[in-house]
C-alpha cells in the first residue's frame, strides 16, 4: 500500500539512527553470503509478505543465521524495507519493546484544532474497518472491544453523534518527540488507475509481477525472539544465501520471472510508480478492470529517484514533485531506465479480490483493510499503533489551507520514519496522483486511545 507506501517518491533520507546489519554481517565475515539486511521500513504498504502465498518461500537455517542475528540483537534491531499493503493477516508481530523517542500527552479534545469543524461521522466507516482488525485476534482486543461496540450505535452522516462517541471512548494524546518537537511532515500518497493488459503486445510491454519461486524470506523472529519482527530475503545459490536480484538485474533478466506477470502496462514510468505507491487498478481491453496489490519485495533498500535527480542537479528541492519526475522522464527517455534503477528496491504484487468493506472502495493497507480516500493514513508503526484513531492538523499541498480531520493509522511506509510522520491517502486516479504528488506539508498528530488505558505502540492487532 506502499505499501514504498514512502509512496511515489521521498525527499526524507532514511533514519540516521537504524542500523545497517547487513554491513555489519560483511564486516564480521557472516555466513549468510552477502545477504543484505534491510533498514527497518513502506516503501506504501507493510513489509510483512504473505505467508500463505506459495510463490514465495520461508526457510530455517539456524546456523546461517547464528551470527547475524546475533549481531543484530546486539546493536538493537534490523529489519525490512517496507513494502506496501500486505494480504490480510500477514503482518508480523510487535517488538517486545516500543522504541523510546516518542512522548504521548494527554489533552482536552478542545486542545485539537479544527476538532469542532471536522464531519467525524465520515470516518466511521474506516474506524469500523479498524476495528474487526483491532478485535480479531492479538493482546490488542480488550482495549478496543468497548469502543468498537458502541461505535456501530451511531447513525451513519451523524456529525454530532460521532463527535460525542469519540469524546466518551477517547483520550486525546499529543504526539511528540522526547525532546518536545511536536511538528513533523506530511506527505500524500494515492492509487494509480492506469490501463492494460493480461498479455503482452506492442503497447504493453511493462510487466508487474507476482512473487517469484526463489524468493525466500528468513523470520528471525523464529530463531531469537528478540528478532521476532525482523525478516530478510534472499535466494540460493548452491548452499549459499544471496541477496535477492536488485531492480537492475531484474530488469537485465537475472531473476526467473518467466510466467509470474499479473498485467502488462504501456507505460515503464507509471509501471515504476505503481512499486512506490504499492497498489493500482488496472482498466483491461476487454472494460474489466483488476485490483493489484503488494505481496512481497526483493529486500534492497528503497531510494528515492527524486533525490537522485535533486542531487544530479536536474531538479531543484523545490521543483521535485511526481508530476516534475514524469515530466523529467518523457523530456529525458534515453536516461529514464538508468534513473529507474537507481532504486534497487523491487515489489511483487498479487491481485485483490473486490471488497467494497462497509462502502470503502480503496486499497489494502498495512493493518488488512480497505483504505478510505481522505481518512486513513500511512505511519512509523514503531511509534503509532496501527489501526488507531489520529487526529491529523496540517495544510492542503501548495496551500496555506487548513487541512485538519479525524484519521484512521492503517498503512505504513518506507519512508514515513519517526512518530510525526504521516502519508495522507488521497484516494484513486489522476486528481488523487495530483494532490498526492504535490504533498510535502508540515503537521502535528493526536493519538485518540480508549479510556482507561495506556497508549502503547506495542499493542498491535494480530500479534502472534
Amino acid at each position: 500500500m506502499y505499501s514504498s507506501a514512502g509512496h511515489w517518491f521521498r525527499l526524507s533520507s532514511p533514519d540516521s539512527s537504524s542500523v545497517d546489519c547487513g554491513a555489519l554481517v560483511g564486516k564480521a565475515g557472516g555466513k549468510l553470503g552477502g545477504l543484505r539486511l534491510p533498514p527497518i521500513v513502506n516503501q506504501t504498504m507493510n513489509t510483512a509478505s504473505n505467508s500463505a502465498t506459495s510463490a514465495s518461500r520461508s526457510i530455517h537455517v539456524i546456523a546461517m543465521l547464528s551470527s547475524v542475528a546475533a549481531l543484530c540483537a546486539f546493536v538493537g534491531s534490523c529489519g525490512t524495507v517496507r513494502g506496501p499493503a500486505p494480504p490480510v493477516g500477514s503482518r508480523s508481530a510487535a517488538p517486545a519493546t516500543e522504541p523510546p523517542s516518542v512522548v504521548f500527552q494527554a489533552v482536552p479534545f478542545s486542545a485539537l484544532p479544527g476538532w469542532s469543524n471536522d464531519t467525524p461521522a465520515a470516518a466511521l466507516p474506516s474506524f469500523a474497518a479498524s476495528c474487526r482488525a483491532l478485535i480479531g485476534r492479538g493482546e490488542s482486543a480488550a482495549i478496543w472491544r468497548p469502543a468498537c461496540a458502541a461505535a456501530s450505535a451511531v447513525a451513519a452522516h451523524d456529525d454530532a453523534g460521532a463527535r460525542a462517541f469519540f469524546e466518551a471512548q477517547f483520550t486525546p494524546y499529543r504526539v511528540t518527540t522526547a525532546d518536545g518537537i511536536d511538528v513533523g511532515r506530511v506527505t500524500g500518497y494515492y492509487e494509480p488507475r492506469l490501463k492494460g493488459s493480461r498479455a503482452r503486445d506492442d503497447r504493453y510491454r511493462y510487466p508487474l509481477y507476482a512473487p517469484p519461486d526463489d524468493l525466500l524470506t528468513v523470520e528471525l523472529g523464529e530463531i531469537f525472539p528478540a528478532l521476532q519482527s525482523e525478516r530478510v530475503r534472499g535466494r540460493l545459490d548452491g548452499r549459499r544465501v544471496l541477496p535477492y536480484w536488485s531492480r537492475a538485474e531484474i530488469e537485465a533478466g537475472q531473476a526467473r520471472l518467466s510466467g509470474r506477470e499479473l498485467v502488462w502496462i504501456d507505460d515503464p514510468v507509471e509501471a515504476f510508480f505503481v512499486h512506490i505507491q504499492g497498489s493500482a487498478r488496472v482498466d483491461l481491453a476487454d472494460r474489466s478492470s483488476v485490483r493489484i496489490g503488494y505481496a512481497d519485495q526483493n529486500g534492497h533498500p528503497y531510494r528515492s529517484i527524486g533525490r537522485v535527480l535533486i542531487e544530479r542537479g536536474e531538479l531543484t528541492l523545490e521543483q521535485a514533485s511526481m508530476q516534475a519526475i514524469k515530466a523529467w522522464a518523457t523530456q529525458h527517455p534515453a536516461k529514464l531506465p538508468s534513473l529507474l534503477d537507481e532504486n534497487p528496491s523491487y515489489v511483487f504484487f498479487r491481485e485483490i479480490a473486490a471488497d467494497s468493506d462497509q462502502g470503502i472502495d480503496g486499497p489494502i493497507g498495512a493493518l488488512g483493510v480497505p483504505l478510505a480516500a481522505g481518512r486513513a493514513v500511512a505511519v512509523d508503526a514503531r511509534f503509532l499503533p496501527l489501526g488507531a484513531p489520529l487526529f491529523l492538523a496540517t495544510t492542503y499541498p501548495l496551500s496555506d489551507a487548513r487541512l485538519q480531520r479525524l484519521v484512521l493509522a492503517q498503512d505504513t511506509g518506507g519512508a514515513i520514519r519517526g512518530a510525526l510522520r504521516a502519508d495522507f491517502f488521497w484516494g484513486s486516479g489522476d486528481d488523487a496522483g495530483r494532490n498526492a504528488g504535490r504533498m510535502n506539508q508540515s503537521g502535528q498528530i493526536w493519538l485518540l486511545w480508549p479510556k482507561g488505558a495506556a497508549p502503547s505502540a506495542s499493542l498491535k492487532p494480530g500479534n502472534r
